[in-house]
């Protein structure tokens, strides 16, 4: 069914060349089609689109039928944990390197549009994690992770000692560089450069990748979905806590992290015709292979 007028949010990567032409581009496009534009709240400190209301991520979750991310994957890991509680759809335009969650072409983002504004769109629903650090029996510390949780050590500190118990039960200690709990999303993120496996974001599972075991037998595991995850800090120095690379927390011996599914989920919208496989080959290049001069050399 054709998009009906609504109200619809624009959220721009911050100081990316040519944001600001972008911005001005779509919101044109959506007043021109009877849809009202309002600008996220930091993208509109940051360029000036005049004649448009701005919001908070809090009052766009109140008022708007979906937001159009322009930028990168961290511009849209970044709203998309603000806007998961209040269920709203997400549509994301690449302009940033790799573009696994912003998957419009900005040369194409207005044909683009103007199909899924007629209801030519696919959509999905992806879970996301949330976590808290829990010291002397109180909660200091809490968020929502799109992609994933990284328990890990300072720069020029030893290992990190790292003990993991699921749903109560042992199941082990860890020297390590820091560990990754991932979401199917994040698989290709972190979780992949370190040497975990792709999860399909359908799956209802959960990754855990140890950064640099010491026990080179201490493997990336893949848990249900359904499990919570605590992690007690034992020893090592300059230890800290993020989510989705974006929020921080330090932490100290005998902090304990809890970590497990969120209630809430997000929804992006994808051109119609879109499937993960065809991101996962354009992506990671499953498409290209070596030229023959080059087995030779």
């Amino acid at each position: 069914m054709p998009l009906e007028p609504k109200t619809i949010a624009l959220v721009g990567k911050l100081n990316a060349t040519g944001i600001l032409q972008s911005l001005a581009e779509i919101a044109d496009f959506l007043d021109d089609a009877g849809h009202t534009v309002v600008i996220e709240s930091d993208t509109a400190r940051n360029v000036e689109l005049e004649g448009f209301a701005t919001m908070t991520p809090a009052e766009i979750g109140q008022h708007a039928a979906a937001a159009i991310v322009v930028g990168g994957d961290g511009t849209m890991l970044g709203i998309a944990r603000q806007l998961a509680p209040y269920n709203v759809p997400l549509i994301g335009i690449n302009q940033g390197r790799l573009g696994f969650m912003t998957d419009i072409p900005l040369d194409r983002m207005i044909p683009v549009l103007a199909d899924m504004l007629e209801g030519k769109f696919e959509s999905e629903r992806r879970s996301l994690l949330e976590g808290s650090v829990v010291r002397d029996g109180e909660t200091i510390f809490s968020a929502l992770a799109f992609n994933d949780v990284v328990v890990s050590r300072g720069a020029g500190s030893g290992m990190a000692e790292l003990c993991v118990v699921v749903d109560g039960h042992f199941m082990y200690n860890q020297r390590s560089d820091g560990l990754i709990i991932s979401t199917p999303t994040g698989s290709t993120a972190y979780a992949l450069s370190a040497g975990g496996p792709l999860l399909h974001p359908n799956l209802g599972g959960l990754v855990l990748v140890p950064i640099a075991p010491h026990a080179l037998s201490n493997r990336p595991i893949v848990l249900p979905d359904s499990c919570q995850i605590a992690i007690e800090v034992k020893g090592g120095r300059d230890i800290s806590v993020n989510f989705d690379m974006q929020t921080f927390a330090s932490l100290l011996h005998r902090d304990r992290i809890l970590i497990q599914r969120s209630r809430h989920s997000v929804v992006f919208l994808h051109p119609k015709g879109w499937n993960y496989y065809d991101t996962l080959r354009e992506k990671l290049h499953w498409n290209e292979y070596p030229s023959v001069e080059g087995q030779l050399k």
